[in-house]
């Protein structure tokens, strides 16, 4: 199964999906960082908070263009949403594939380890001190996984465990599923 899911998010990656974009988004993620730091006076914590908030909204929006090229029906367990996430999200918008691992026994938590990240590359973090032990330079990539995830259902909390920006030796996203959503139909549309 794995290796299906992996060659699938090859196969999204080649045939399905315009590069232009991500690239563009690449490249112009340090400028957002850069203004957010200026706008906020270099209150890091508020610019996580920006950058988580965008990346929830793109994640929101994203997930219908991920479901309709990948046809993918819904996951089984958790432990395939990793999979999915892994193999086929971050190699259809990132075009990486980050590492599954550190998944706890009742496995409803999992770490994304990311070898290479897009958005951090030639990037240099402000040398005030403050930034390598506060900002969490790509941020929006939580909001981004939370966003997406909440819509298929899944209540997740989402961080950065360590980055290689700030010293650490790896890039370490956390996923926690807090809840499985019910699926509702609104008051008044039965």
């Amino acid at each position: 199964m794995s290796k299906q899911i992996k060659q699938l998010g090859d196969d999204v990656w080649k045939t399905k999906v315009e590069k232009v974009n991500s690239e563009l988004f690449t490249l112009t993620y340090g400028s957002i960082v850069a203004q957010l730091c200026r706008d906020f006076n270099n209150n890091y914590e508020e610019v996580n908070a920006q950058t988580y908030k965008m990346g929830y909204n793109i994640g929101v929006r994203l997930i219908d263009e991920f479901l309709q090229k990948t046809q993918l029906s819904r996951c089984s367990s958790f432990r395939d949403t990793a999979e999915i996430v892994s193999k086929v999200g971050f190699k259809m918008f990132l075009n990486i594939v980050p590492n599954i691992t550190n998944w706890t026994s009742d496995m409803t938590t999992f770490s994304l380890i990311l070898t290479e990240n897009p958005l951090a590359d030639f990037v240099e973090l402000p040398d005030d001190g403050k930034a390598v032990k506060e900002l969490w330079y790509s941020n929006i990539l939580c909001g981004v996984l939370r966003g997406a995830l909440e819509m298929v259902q899944l209540d997740c909390e989402v961080g950065f465990i360590s980055d290689v920006l700030r010293g650490d030796e790896t890039t370490e996203l956390r996923v926690r599923l807090v809840q499985v959503l019910r699926d509702e139909i609104p008051a008044g549309e039965e």
